[in-house]
């Protein structure tokens, strides 16, 4: 797996997702609970940014239909979205936060 460094930790805010990108790839993170979890930030129902929607405890909701999606699996806990968004690896390495888009072999 290959990380990217893609933010400073101190940079999330609680509950307020980030877009950035890793190459080619949007990404949403989300620093909650204490933990960051990375999202494909390209809702599966609508082809919006999920970066624009709101976190409720560990998913993130669509602001354009309502969809919502878990953060630490992908899949949807709402209609009207039935296919899951892809998540990705997530590393802390002092300040940065680091992402992997890559699949392992």
């Amino acid at each position: 797996m290959s990380f990217v460094r893609v933010a400073a930790l101190s940079e999330l805010e609680a509950d307020t997702p980030k877009r950035v990108a890793v190459g080619d790839v949007p990404v949403s993170l989300v620093r909650t609970g204490g933990e960051v979890f990375a999202i494909n930030d390209i809702c599966s129902h609508a082809n919006v940014s999920l970066s624009e929607g709101e976190v409720d405890d560990c998913s993130i909701e669509c602001w354009l239909h309502g969809s919502s999606f878990d953060l630490r699996t992908g899949k949807p806990s709402g209609l009207p979205a039935t296919r899951p968004v892809p998540v990705y690896p997530v590393k802390i390495e002092g300040d940065d936060v680091l992402v992997s888009v890559t699949q392992e072999s």
